[in-house]
């Protein structure tokens, strides 16, 4: 993968601008001048499209080829950053000289590399946007609509979009290290609306990952309107939340989100290097219940938040970040592992060549336990089984968080019985773990649709779990 890769990086960033290895490396010589602890070029070309389908009709379309470099110097804490939609060797030196000044008053201190054995393949290098052509595309999206339609007389509305985009990323680092990846991403969506007696509910579906467009059969694309229309349905029976103190019940898959959320961001490493997450300090101590085991793995074939390498040249990675309740690890990009005496872990992440990596997740999700999810059902007398996940908001210095639950359901006396609506999870994500009783032994990823959002950068990520019981957990409600 690697060796196909840069072939790939050399056809599309290097050759047409005339540029090669001599030049990097001359580049990166210029650049490592005057105090600069560390340095890299990153170098993209991105082809992405967009379709909107609404009431049969294409309503949007979009297609974009972006391209540039950009140039990051470190020195102690201290980063500069340029970049440049035009890759030559004339902005690229003009975008070192500008960078490079971040040294002028620094001190040149090593930094210490650990050789890495080449990634493993992940992923296929095909372009799916190449995958199907123009019409085939539409023709996807028309029969979406119909399969939602079909599922149910009440549908009154039906919006559905397809998304792909493939890129070809290089890394070129001050310590000698070259690497290149080849990414496909693919997403489909879809939402519904419904209409009885006057009340109008929705329900929404999709999925994707690092492939083609093949990947939606048929069978995919009638599983994501059912789901829709399931859930539009169930929203239309829903009767209004109560509101208190309770147990709730997790669902697998998408409910993760709570878990990237309200805990996730806590745990990269830029927040607890400078002390503002809710876990800084705290490795080796037991920060959730016995049994929770959290992982972040950017290293699953296709996920949508997999990556052979990340946007500092490292191996994608599995990263055991709480072991059976033990914060164990952060997630790192190379500034602040370097910082804070770690190593990285394949989490230095950017939305494109315009911006700065970052420690970002990637896959994040906790392991199964050894209950039967009905068990853990049974196990509540009067509580909340929240299935799906809306938007929410999460504080990362104090982990406050507050979460709407776009599918939720009652539990009374061990059975799951009415839908519920206006449902919202407020708690504190490191209390939360603490106050887990139940494990399920059904983990699984969500389909393919997350997206990340940080200091302005937004990157694809996957979420997921098993079933949870969580004691004690504020619920807001309208009933």
């Amino acid at each position: 993968m690697t060796k196909n890769a840069l072939k790939a990086a050399d056809r599309y960033l290097l050759s047409p601008h005339n540029l090669g290895r001599e030049e990097l490396e001359k580049a990166l010589r210029k650049l490592m001048r005057r105090g600069v602890d560390y340095g890299d070029l990153y170098f993209q070309y991105a082809r992405a499209e967009g379709w909107g389908l609404e009431e049969g009709i294409v309503k949007s379309g979009s297609f974009s080829i972006e391209e540039g470099v950009g140039v990051r110097a470190v020195s102690g804490e201290k980063t500069a950053f340029a970049y440049s939609d035009d890759i030559s060797m004339d902005a690229l030196l003009d975008a070192v000289r500008v960078t490079r000044a971040i040294g002028a008053t620094g001190r040149k201190q090593k930094v210490k590399t650990t050789p890495r054995k080449p990634p493993a393949k992940l992923y296929r290098a095909d372009d799916p946007l190449a995958s199907l052509d123009d019409t085939a595309k539409v023709q996807l999206l028309e029969r979406l609509e119909a399969f939602a339609r079909a599922a149910d007389p009440r549908v009154i509305q039906v919006m559905a979009g397809l998304a792909g985009t493939w890129e070809v990323v290089l890394v070129a680092r001050s310590d000698g290290h070259m690497a290149a990846d080849v990414r496909p991403l693919v997403r489909v969506s879809l939402t519904v609306i419904m209409e009885d007696g006057g009340r109008r509910e929705q329900g929404s579906a999709g999925g994707g990952g690092r492939f083609d467009y093949g990947y939606f059969t048929e069978e995919k694309l009638r599983g994501y309107a059912l789901d829709a229309v399931r859930q539009a349905r169930v929203n239309l029976e829903a009767v209004a939340a109560p509101a208190g103190t309770m147990t709730v019940v997790l669902g697998p898959g998408w409910p993760g989100i709570l878990l990237h959320e309200a805990i996730g961001h806590g745990l990269e490493g830029d927040f607890n290097r400078k002390g503002s997450s809710a876990f800084s300090g705290r490795i080796g101590e037991q920060v959730a219940a016995r049994g929770v085991t959290v992982v972040d793995d950017g290293s699953l074939p296709d996920r949508r938040g997999s990556l052979t390498i990340d946007d500092e040249g490292n191996p994608g990675a599995r990263t055991v970040l709480i072991e059976d309740g033990i914060l164990t690890r952060y997630m790192q990009d190379m500034t602040n592992a370097r910082l804070m005496g770690m190593k990285p872990t394949g989490n230095g992440r950017r939305e494109s060549y315009a911006h700065m990596p970052l420690p970002r997740m990637t896959n994040t999700f906790m392991l199964n336990g050894e209950r039967d999810p009905a068990e853990i059902i049974a196990s509540v007398k009067k509580g909340l089984y929240a299935v799906n996940f809306g938007g929410g908001q999460v504080d990362i210095t104090s982990g406050k968080f507050v979460f709407s639950a776009s599918e939720a359901y009652l539990i009374e006396n061990g059975k799951v019985t009415h839908p519920v609506k206006g449902a919202a999870l407020i708690g504190n994500g490191p209390d939360a773990l603490t106050r887990i009783s139940l494990i399920g032994n059904d983990m699984a990823l969500d389909p393919g649709i997350g997206s990340c959002g940080k200091d302005g950068q937004s990157v694809p990520v996957g979420v997921g779990q098993p079933t949870l019981r969580i004691d004690a957990l504020t619920v807001g409600g309208t009933g």
